[in-house]
């Protein structure tokens, strides 16, 4: 069974290296944590297999890493400084600010078993707050001189649409990908890592001709379905998709899925999956007026260019269609914890914690362990084959004789490393009778079963099962 309670993940993550409360020894500051040592390795693998996906495998897309400062016009003309806001509620009581549309998420101030207005105190009307953090560009403060740091990563692609497309010739449909921070300023930041002021977003703009984008739509639901299942290892069964209603759509968005899963806390969210018309380049167009566009944008005389494609077989401009796949890296790490953790009573009646990670996103692949840490070719030979799987390709190996081989086994369960080589007696025999000499002993993480291989084939036997 998947981990039933977040304080298992979060105990784990501290105890293991894979996540820790930002500014911890200061007391904190909510809504920021740190990966660790092994948090991360799994976050860079998880970023290495959606590129690997949606770059690399497919001959329609283009990768783009963008700033996280820009232009506090972007911000004005997306639409993001008059409607990327919260409803805020303060109560005068306990001094606590909520969101007014979750105060079933929150907890009273001063009585942590009842939420917001279920206790004696008064709360304030609900309010606009805009959530994007404002910070000040250049040595002057003055009023002209600030931006904002990006709520998202999907504007630094729209305003780099025409440099994209003038140098690489692409032709529609085609897609730009981009993996990069972002920050909401939320004012109830909960559940862990699920929703936090700094994050990774994975996103793609897809743009596509106006009566294309509804297969399009469907294509990206299904296949970004299928990769969290076959390629991040989620259960099906645990993952359901909503059609957001046409009252809750995005100002931008003409239909709008999202995908859910099942965490500890309840279904939510893992990622988005929106038809953003052609919204968002026309906003940032010049002449407006010009163009053919479908959702209704403010006027924009500060743009420079028309960020329109030219369609030759027609002869005209036409302002692309787009899809947009977007996926948070911190949430999608909390559902793989969620469905890697088990927890497994073995025959001697002791409890074993597993991490049964795909290998492709184990933090550590292969861990050497020596049977005995004070015999010199024992811990040499070791240390030789750890550094030939490192020297064999991606394989993130270690070396550990920090404790007897059985605490050492649990301790690469716990982190998710699908195999432990165990350097024996046997392996340095200078007899070889029995056949064993050069040979180590492999043991599977997740069926615990032992297997003796041959040290020289050690890279292909661990790639291959990779």
């Amino acid at each position: 069974m998947p981990a039933e309670t977040l304080e298992q993940l979060v105990s784990l993550c501290k105890r293991r290296g894979f996540i820790f409360q930002g500014s911890e020894i200061y007391g904190g500051l909510q809504g920021t944590f740190d990966f660790g040592p092994l948090g991360v390795e799994l976050k860079n693998n998880l970023k290495r297999l959606w590129w690997k996906h949606n770059v690399y495998e497919r001959d329609d897309m283009e990768g783009l890493d963008a700033s996280i400062l820009m232009n506090r016009y972007v911000w004005r003309y997306s639409g993001h400084e008059e409607t990327f806001v919260d409803p805020l509620i303060d109560c005068k009581t306990c001094k606590g600010r909520f969101r007014a549309d979750r105060l079933k998420d929150a907890a009273c101030l001063k009585h942590s078993k009842l939420h917001p207005g279920e206790c004696e105190g008064e709360l304030t009307e609900p309010r606009a707050f805009n959530m994007m953090f404002k910070t000040q560009v250049g040595p002057i403060p003055d009023p002209e001189s600030f931006a904002y740091l990006r709520p998202e990563t999907a504007q630094g692609i729209f305003v780099n649409f025409k440099n994209v497309l003038d140098s690489t010739n692409r032709k529609l449909p085609f897609g730009i990908a981009q993996i990069g921070k972002a920050f909401r300023n939320e004012i109830t930041p909960r559940n862990f890592v699920f929703r936090v002021r700094e994050f990774e977003q994975m996103e793609i703009e897809y743009f596509c001709k106006p009566g294309e984008d509804e297969d399009i739509h469907s294509a990206f639901i299904e296949d970004h379905v299928d990769w969290w299942v076959n390629e991040c290892g989620l259960s099906r069964d645990r993952i359901t998709l909503y059609e957001v209603p046409s009252n809750e759509l995005a100002h931008y968005s003409k239909r709008t899925v999202d995908i859910m899963y099942r965490f500890p806390i309840g279904e939510e969210e893992l990622e988005g999956i929106a038809n953003r018309t052609d919204y968002d380049l026309g906003s940032h167009s010049r002449d407006q007026e010009k163009l053919s566009i479908t959702a209704k944008v403010s006027p924009n005389p500060h743009s420079t260019e028309r960020l329109t494609y030219f369609d030759q077989p027609n002869n005209w401009h036409i302002v692309p269609y787009v899809i947009e796949p977007s996926a948070g890296v911190d949430r999608g790490i909390l559902a793989i914890l969620t469905e890697a953790y088990t927890e497994e009573t073995l025959d001697n009646g002791e409890t074993r914690v597993v991490l049964k990670l795909k290998p492709a996103l184990a933090p550590i692949k292969v861990a050497v362990l020596p049977l005995k840490k004070n015999e010199p070719a024992i811990v040499e030979t070791a240390k030789r084959i750890k550094k030939l799987l490192q020297s064999s390709g991606e394989l993130r190996t270690v070396y550990d004789d920090t404790a007897g081989i059985g605490k050492l086994y649990r301790r690469q369960d716990e982190i998710g490393t699908p195999f432990c080589i165990t350097v024996d007696f046997d392996t340095i025999g200078r007899e070889e009778e029995n056949g064993l000499k050069d040979t180590v002993t492999v043991r599977h993480r997740d069926s615990m079963q032992q297997e003796r291989v041959a040290i020289s084939d050690l890279p292909a036997y661990i790639n291959d099962r990779i």
